[in-house]
Order: structure tokens, then sequence, then C-alpha cells
């Protein structure tokens, strides 16, 4: 995983005192956030924990400092840098001044979703559930990217904060070739939503924080004209989706049924029970437990009536880490392994195929591939993505932008097969040319070893 997150610009923005204190702390790229709250001590929040950062206490003429760097505040109290993704949030008295910051950290993390990454190519729409600041919305903002650069979809994304592209008119890198509509006000944005749809015809809409019932009919509407939807929403998992009212019609929603007798004996349940009463708006739920561990529902409709049943358990964890291959951990109770078994057992293959493949041709060192450097032109495929395959296969590679230098061109058949000028000039300097079917980590691994071999 590589992360962008232009720290320097958010530590400019502070007290000198501050700075000093900042550029030179030994967990720099582990911080989180910055409070600053009037005669109070400085406090940095890292991923290890909480850390005062100077004796000093903030007074009003740092708080002003700062406030004089940054973007004006929104309605919702909250400002940004620009061309960055940090995001900077204001308490105010009741006098409505300023007497306290929170200046939160915005990162693109490049791979982040590489564990997920079968269940994009599925085309289904995706829930992420997670409590405040476990990183869901630095998930969507790489997911965001891979499926407009990576998987060539036309996306839009409903910025209602400005926090997955940035706090300016031209979006942050992160997002790629994905598009970004921003919403004045955040009540708005139900009405951006659905104008997204009927304006600007995208395959898939990326928006964080569905909360109010307005946006949950939205994303229904959203889901039956056949978009593809990824979004966020706040919660530690399906049973909270559930019992909360205003969201729960993003899972189908709950009604209460009275059966014949007949039907309950058959059941062996109550004459009144609970159950679904339409289909999801998401077909897909991602539970983020931690930052590196993550609980999959492939199934909502499935997961939400054997829950309403009583015989729900968990189905699906999916683990990762900087150092260490994907691990995936299955346990259905009997009833739920009768129903969603062997559909989830494909999947599961299809993430742990990729990262097995991968290492399988680490331990071969694909000999015949690190005896010479490869320079490589890619073509209608993501450098991130290619980087990636070639960093876990330990080869030495060079990605260039000068045809005439590659000794490999790489692309999507499709785009290849149309680009008739291309093919005779590969033909003319004796460059190899090879298409692939689809641009996804197991494709690429697979042209790699096929390379290898011949």
């Amino acid at each position: 995983m590589n992360a962008n997150d232009d720290l320097e610009k958010l530590i400019e923005n502070l007290p000198f005192f501050l700075k000093e204190q900042l550029t030179h702390h030994i967990e720099k790229d582990q911080l989180i956030e910055i409070v600053l709250d009037l005669g109070r001590r400085p406090e940095a929040r890292f991923i290890s924990g909480p850390q005062y950062l100077s004796q000093k206490i903030i007074s009003w003429q740092d708080i002003d400092y700062t406030t004089k760097r940054i973007s004006k505040f929104s309605n919702e109290n909250r400002a940004g840098i620009e061309r960055t993704l940090h995001r900077i949030s204001c308490i105010r008295n009741r006098q409505f001044l300023i007497n306290g910051l929170t200046c939160r950290v915005g990162r693109a993390v490049f791979g982040i979703i590489s564990v997920i990454r079968d269940l994009l190519e599925s085309g289904k729409s995706i829930l992420i559930l997670g409590k405040p600041g476990v990183g869901k919305t630095t998930i969507i903002r790489e997911i965001a990217r891979v499926l407009a650069d990576e998987m060539q979809k036309r996306v839009i994304i409903i910025d209602t904060a400005n926090e997955i592209a940035g706090d300016s008119d031209i979006p942050h890198p992160g997002i790629g070739r994905a598009r970004r509509m921003q919403v004045a006000k955040t009540e708005f944005q139900h009405q951006v939503m659905i104008e997204a749809v009927e304006n600007h015809m995208p395959q898939i809409i990326i928006v964080d924080e569905i909360g109010t019932e307005l946006e949950v009919l939205a994303a229904r509407t959203i889901a039956e004209k056949g978009v593809q939807l990824v979004g966020t929403t706040h919660g530690n998992c399906l049973e909270n989706l559930i019992k909360n009212p205003p969201l729960v019609d993003l899972i189908g929603g709950i009604q209460y049924v009275t059966l014949s007798d007949d039907e309950a004996r058959r059941r062996g349940t109550q004459k009144s029970i609970i159950e679904r009463k339409a289909y999801p708006a998401f077909e897909i739920i991602i539970e983020i437990n931690h930052q590196n561990s993550w609980t999959i529902h492939e199934d909502v409709q499935k997961s939400v009536d054997l829950f309403l049943r009583g015989n729900f358990t968990t189905g699906q964890i999916r683990k990762f880490s900087l150092t260490e291959q994907i691990k995936i951990k299955y346990h259905p109770s009997q009833n739920y392994q009768s129903s969603l078994i062997n559909h989830s057992n494909r999947s599961i293959l299809r993430a742990k195929k990729n990262w097995i493949l991968l290492n399988q041709l680490k331990d071969k060192k694909a000999l015949k591939l690190q005896t010479k450097k490869l320079i490589i032109y890619p073509y209608s495929v993501s450098s991130n993505l290619l980087k990636e395959v070639l960093l876990k296969m330990e080869l030495s590679f060079v990605l260039t932008n000068e045809i005439k230098k590659a000794s490999l061109i790489i692309g999507l058949k499709k785009h290849l097969k149309q680009n008739f000028k291309l093919i005779r000039f590969t033909k003319q300097k004796n460059i190899s040319i090879y298409g692939l079917n689809q641009v996804n980590l197991y494709q690429i691994t697979k042209l790699f070893q096929f390379i290898s071999i011949n």
C-alpha cells in the first residue's frame, strides 16, 4: 500500500511552535488528527494513542492564526486546505466565536481495497459500515479510483462535505478519473444523488454517509434504475442497520406479518413474525471492524432473512496487513451453511486465488524474467496495479511513457485491436505486445506467469 497525505500542507498552517514539533515527530506518518482547544495544551492523536505536543496552552491568537490560513467554514463548521484531503472542523462558543479546532489528516491510500477487489468486479452495490474515524471515506476514495481508472467505469462521486475529493473545485488526484459533484448544503444530498443519475449517465454512484430517510429513498431509486451504488453509513454491524428505522430500508426494510396456524406450525414459529419487506438497495455489506479486519456479507438478502429468523452468525472475515497476504475466515452456522456455502466459497477462492498465485510466483522467482529489466509501456492499464504485481513478484522493471523505449506493451485487448498504428509500430520495432481481457490483479499475474514460461 502507498499513502499520499500532503501532511506538510497541513502542518504549515499551524502555529510555529507546533510546526517544529510535528515536523520532526517520529510518529508523524501515523498521525490521525490534531486538537487545538482554547486554554488547553495542543494534542495530537496517533494510531498508537494521544500525545500532548507542547507545554504551552492554546491562545486566541493561535486559533486565529490557523483559521486565517484555511478556507472559510461551511454551515456544518467544516473547512479544508486547497488541493488536499485534510479537514478542519471548528467548535464555537455562544457568541459564535471559534474556540476549538479539530484538524483531521486526510490520506489517499493506494492498494487498501485489494482485499475486496473481487467484490468490486462483481458489479453489485456495496454498503460500507463502520464507526466514525475507522477509515470509511479513505476506502471509498480508493474504490472510486479503482473503478474509474482500472475498471474503466463511469463513476460519479457525491461529495457533500468535500471529504472524498478535497476542498477545491479541482478534485484531488486520489479519486483518479472519477467525477465529483459537490453539494451546497447537507440537506440537498439526496437531490444531487438523483440529479447525477438523470444528467450525467453514470454506471456507478459513490456517496459518503447516507443518514436520512430522503437519502435512503434516493439510494433505493438509484438502485431501481440499474445504477451500481457504493456508499457508507455509520454503524458497527448489520444488526445496527436492521434496528435503525431511518436506514433499514437500505437493506429492504422490515415488517410484521401474521401467519396462518398451518404456516406457523410448519415454520415452528409464532403467528406474528418480522420479515424483510423488499429487496435491498445494497447487495453486499462490508463491516469495518478494525482497519485491517473486515466482515463481509456477500448476500445481504439472505443475511437479513436469517438474522430475523434468529439463525444468523458471521459468515466471512477478511484480514490483511502490510507484510502478510490476505487471510479469509469463513465460519457459517448449519442453517447459514446450507444456503450460502457454495456461493461464498466461490468468492473466497476468487479472493485467495490472486494472492496465492502471486506468492507462488514469488517462490519460483520467475527466473526468466528476473534475468533482465522489463521496460513496460502501460496502454489503458493502471500503472499502480502493474507496480503492485511486479513488486510482489520481485521483478526488475521500469514503466515508461515513451513507446520507443519499451520492450513490452501491456493493454486491454479491446483497445489494442482498435489501434492499428500501434500494432504496425510494434512489428517494425520488434516490441512485444500483450492484451488482457480484463484489468485486474489475477489477469496481470497470469500474464507475467505466461511470459516467464515462454
